[in-house]
Order: C-alpha cells, then sequence, then structure tokens
C-alpha cells in the first residue's frame, strides 16, 4: 500500500488526539453530571417546593358587586347566540369576577385601597407580615399591572419603605436595576412582578417565597413563574 508522504505522519496525528480526547472524557467525566431538582441527593442545596392554596371571604362589598356582574353579564349571555361576541362577553365577566376578588378599587378604579374592602388582600398581608417576621424574602406575582399598582401602594404604606415592581412599561435598564437591587443582600424584602413580563428569563434567588396574588389561565406559566426563585444549587 503507498502512503502519500507525511500520510503516516497524519494518521499518527490523528491518534494522539484521540487518545488524548478520551484521556479528558475519563477525567472530567465524574464532575460533568445532570442534576435535577427532584434528586434527594442535592436536597441539602435546594430545599423542596411547598405549595399551598390560602382561602379567603368575600367582604360585603366585595359579595354584593360580585353577584351584580354575575347577574347583568349572565342575562346579557343567555341572549346571545353562540359566537365570538358570546365568548368575548364571557371572558369580560371572567375577568371583571377577578378584579372583584382582587380587591373592589382593582375593578371599579378608584382610589380607596383599603385592607378591609377585600378579604383577599387582607390574607395576603397576613401572610405577608409571617414571611418578614421570618426575616424571608419574597417575590409577588399578579397578571394585571393596576393590581400591581394596589399592592405597591398598601405595601409602601404599611411597611413605610420603598417596594419594587417590575413590570413591562419600564425601561430595560430600569428592569435591570430593580432585579440587581433586590438581589443584594439587604435589598427590598419583596418585589412584586407582571406575571407577564417576569415570568421567563429572571434569576432571583433571593426570594424564598412566591406569592401569586391572583391566577393565571394557564398552571404552566405559574411554575414558570415560581421557578424564577427556584433554582439548583440555590
Amino acid at each position: 500500500m503507498l502512503l502519500a508522504p507525511g500520510g503516516l505522519h497524519a494518521v499518527a496525528s490523528d491518534n494522539r488526539r484521540g487518545a488524548a480526547a478520551e484521556q479528558l472524557r475519563r477525567v472530567t467525566a465524574p464532575f460533568v453530571l445532570r442534576r435535577l431538582k427532584t434528586d434527594p441527593a442535592i436536597a441539602p442545596d435546594l430545599p423542596e417546593k411547598v405549595e399551598t392554596v390560602r382561602y379567603c371571604p368575600l367582604t360585603h362589598e366585595q359579595a354584593a358587586l360580585y353577584q351584580s356582574v354575575l347577574d347583568a353579564s349572565m342575562a346579557e349571555i343567555q341572549a346571545m347566540e353562540q359566537g365570538m361576541e358570546r365568548r368575548g362577553k364571557i371572558l369580560a365577566m371572567i375577568t371583571a369576577l377577578k378584579q372583584i376578588c382582587n380587591h373592589p378599587a382593582h375593578y371599579l378604579k378608584d382610589e380607596e385601597t383599603a385592607l378591609s374592602r377585600s378579604g383577599k388582600l387582607t390574607r395576603f398581608m397576613e401572610l405577608v407580615s409571617e414571611v418578614l417576621q421570618s426575616h424571608g424574602n419574597a417575590l409577588i406575582f399578579t397578571q394585571y399591572r393596576e393590581m400591581g399598582k394596589v399592592l405597591q401602594a398598601v405595601l409602601e404604606k404599611r411597611l413605610n419603605r420603598d417596594i419594587p415592581f417590575y413590570h413591562g412599561g419600564l425601561a430595560r435598564n430600569q428592569r435591570d436595576h430593580l432585579v440587581a437591587d433586590f438581589q443584594r443582600p439587604f435589598g427590598p424584602p419583596l418585589m412584586i412582578v407582571s406575571l407577564k413580563a417576569g415570568g421567563t428569563g429572571l434569576n432571583l434567588t433571593r426570594a424564598n417565597h412566591v406569592f401569586h396574588y391572583d391566577r393565571w389561565w394557564n398552571p404552566a406559566v405559574e411554575d414558570q413563574a415560581t421557578d424564577r426563585t427556584f433554582r439548583i444549587g440555590q
């Protein structure tokens, strides 16, 4: 068999490169591992994620608003034929009922954000107090920018300090500043986050509690948002 000049040298070089690559693989293999959140071996690094649902009653004002909107909307829906308009009316009714459950001010667009008007806000503030008393930090997700503003006003008044609100209406540098400020050791203990703006791409591992003040249509979106804090190696 005839070999071109340098051909034998080329084969030898390839063999040496292959041997070196195999040696590197053997040396690094024990350290190149895929760790899963569910792996018991990483429990010390990542505590188990615990999810709870807290129920709370409507106030008299909320209940009256809820029933009024429900009755009026159902009367209109029943008078409509099947179609896009009817489906749109059903969606609008569900949205209005969710806003009423959040706080009457969210639905009525007024400025009175008293706790006594909303059973959910009252219970939420009790839970936040428990987190702060245990020196914890929390993210608070809402799908509504208007409700985020209400939560921000209530929390700032109650805690007598600035509480950041991360939402899509902020410039990129403003959002980056809020994230960096929250992540520092003595940053704000709470941050309100719009679910659309903060559901992906954030790494907020300083938080050890997550609140979903109102529920999104798709549970997978909520899971993505919760995972802003639930990180391997946290």
